[in-house]
């Protein structure tokens, strides 16, 4: 029984030895099958974040937020295809980008919270550069100039300036710097969708005026000459508009923007430019 019991011990004291020094392999940092298989740390498995200018690649579409309304920088021709200039920049930009064009459109009060909403990467639709903008929105460099103007009916004698605005009705975008204009001038503002419906509402006598955008108002009286309007009075000094982008996409701002400075060096610029007014309307 002794012999037996001192067998015993000696095989436990083995076990026990064996057991010991498996552990100090393991502090000592020896490859085992249970550190192989532990889970790696986050730091080393999680991936690089992408930039949105990266992200957009990677998806080769630029997502783009535009009007489809608002003639000639957004709208659908006879066909029904959209187009315009905005609509042609934006496109060209995508293209020097290296991935294509896909268009939301969107009604203007809309537009932004679009934006908001990130339903699209970027805006095209002659957005003026305002400072109160700028607080939430990043904007590229400006490519188109415009005046606001003052818009009524060909008849109308009373409106002259925007000062004769006070206590008439003028059909505005309620979220367009345009309205701004028209309610400092006094106006009892009556909402429209954009351009378009403005120029409906004042040819059928609902409304007094419009401020709106004066190369919309060449385009319009380009393709319908005989429409029964007039411009009286314009502001001198012409606002900037620019591609908008929410902040934080700095690496995409800088694309876009180098695009837009490459397709005015090359002539690219000015030939749609031409095409939807006559002239250079980056100046």
């Amino acid at each position: 029984m002794k012999k037996l019991s001192l067998t015993i011990l000696m095989l436990l004291t083995v076990v026990l030895v064996a057991a010991c020094g498996n552990n100090t392999k393991n502090a000592a940092g020896n490859n085992t099958t249970a550190e192989s298989s532990a889970a790696p740390t986050a730091e080393a498995s999680a991936p690089a974040e992408q930039n949105s200018l990266d992200a957009i690649k990677a998806s080769g579409k630029l997502r783009i937020g535009t009007e489809g309304t608002y003639a000639p920088f957004t709208f659908h021709d006879a066909s029904g295809k959209l187009t315009g200039f905005d609509v042609e920049i934006a496109e060209e930009v995508a293209k020097r980008l290296g991935v294509k064009a896909e268009f939301f459109e969107t009604q203007w009060d809309g537009i932004f919270a679009g934006m908001d909403a990130k339903r699209f990467d970027v805006i095209f639709n002659e957005v003026s550069i305002t400072d109160e903008r700028k607080v939430k929105y990043d904007f590229s460099d400006p490519y188109i100039v415009s005046k606001a103007v003052l818009i009524v009916g060909e008849k109308n004698e009373d409106i002259k300036t925007f000062a004769d605005l006070k206590g008439k009705k003028a059909g505005q975008s309620l979220t367009s710097n345009l309205s701004d204009i028209a309610r400092e001038n006094g106006a009892e503002l009556v909402v429209t969708d954009g351009f378009n419906q403005a120029i409906d509402l004042l040819t059928s006598g609902r409304i007094d005026a419009t401020v709106n955008d004066g190369l919309s108002y060449l385009d319009l009286k380009k393709q319908k000459p005989d429409v029964k309007i007039k411009v009286v009075d314009e502001i001198a000094e012409g606002s900037q508009s620019a591609a908008v982008f929410l902040k934080g996409n700095d690496e995409l701002v800088a694309a876009v923007s180098e695009a837009l400075t490459a397709m005015k060096s090359d002539g690219t610029y000015l030939k749609i430019s031409e095409k939807y007014f006559g002239a250079d309307v980056s100046k």
